[in-house]
């Protein structure tokens, strides 16, 4: 009766004293793996942005959380007018990263995106655009 009971403190002791798993978080930062979908951004060109509106990202996006719409400059080619992503309603799979014939879409591995705003979670344009 009493052996079991040893058996059962020495394994928690055990555990007691090995490092611990949690991790504080502020100040000690996590390991992001290398293919981690976090924050989306916009790259940019030449300073503008690559897209040219071709729709197939809002076409191929199982959550339709992206807008865009088309605009058509000096030279009659087109570009993204506007180009929005709700990321409450994106679920991060990366097919539009995959879809984008130019790559002007990426995927960062930023994931605090906490805030206590909804309009805070609409990404605009200008939001997005890759920094430099």
């Amino acid at each position: 009766m009493i052996v079991p009971l040893i058996k059962g403190l020495q394994i928690t002791f055990g555990h007691l004293f090995k490092k611990s798993v949690t991790l504080q978080y502020p100040e000690e930062r996590p390991n992001v793996a290398p293919n981690f979908r976090g924050l989306h951004t916009l790259k940019v060109s030449h300073d503008n942005a690559k897209c040219v509106a071709c729709y197939l990202c809002p076409t191929v996006c199982p959550a339709k959380c992206i807008i865009v719409e088309a605009g058509e400059d000096a030279n009659h080619e087109k570009y993204a007018a506007k180009y929005e992503i709700d990321m409450l309603r994106c679920i991060f799979c990366g097919f539009c990263v995959e879809a984008c014939p130019v790559d002007a879409i990426g995927m960062t591995q930023n994931f605090e995106l906490a805030s206590y705003k909804r309009e805070d979670f609409v990404f605009s344009k200008e939001r997005l655009l890759e920094k430099r």
